[in-house]
């Protein structure tokens, strides 16, 4: 499927995006995809006993005196056009542009906020050892801004559970921001990645993907 979806899009069109620079300055915090998949543990995926409520979310957020729980500071520090913030922090007005299909929205209430490296994924990677407390950071965790993405329902719902082996965003201009998120959230968390995972990261960032910049981030505890 993805060999499919890279056939025929030139370099140009999948390096657009805010994470990809011709001749990177690299520094300590960032490194090109390539040497960052390279970092990655490969290991096989165990799905059994997963259920989204061992990922409590959303929680207070950033600032539980603000009134707005994790998802609404999201789409408040995601906006291209600020919303209104009412009692109990319900949004209403604003602009948001969908990271993965491209599609500008003015309801707040028709965005999802998309774990970007899906809660079963997560799951099936290593966060089946964790305690309940570090699930619950990783759900709601805003410390790195690739975690938690606002898209539309239909692209979230497109996407599901899948790594990217078997789903990338439709807008083909995002693919070397998403494998790079991607990537860089797994390494944040300490999480594995499968075969086919690791087969299918490797066609970008061996291709159209290999200038793009991974950003490292502090690890939570």
């Amino acid at each position: 499927m993805i060999k499919n979806l890279l056939r025929g899009l030139t370099p140009l069109a999948l390096i657009l995006s805010p994470l990809a620079v011709p001749s990177p300055a690299l520094s300590a915090n960032v490194v090109l995809l390539p040497d960052a998949l390279a970092e990655l543990t490969e290991a096989s995926e165990d799905p059994d006993g997963f259920q989204e409520d061992a990922f409590r979310h959303w929680n207070a957020g950033l600032d539980p005196a603000d009134g707005c729980d994790t998802r609404a500071e999201v789409l408040l520090a995601e906006a291209v056009e600020a919303p209104k913030a009412g009692t109990g922090c319900t949004l209403t007005g604003g602009r948001w542009t969908s990271y993965y299909d491209g599609q500008t929205v003015s309801d707040p209430a028709a965005l999802h906020v998309d774990h970007l490296v899906p809660l079963a994924e997560a799951w099936e990677s290593g966060a089946s050892g964790w305690t309940a407390a570090r699930r619950e950071r990783y759900a709601n965790d805003q410390g790195a801004a690739a975690t938690l993405v606002a898209v539309t329902a239909r692209s979230q719902r497109s996407k599901a559970g899948r790594d990217p082996a078997e789903w990338v965003p439709s807008d083909a201009t995002q693919y070397c921001r998403y494998v790079g998120e991607w990537v860089s959230t797994k390494l944040r968390w300490g999480l594995s990645a499968d075969k086919d995972e690791v087969e299918a990261l490797k066609l970008f960032a061996d291709g159209p993907c290999e200038e793009t910049v991974v950003l490292r981030s502090t690890s939570p505890k």
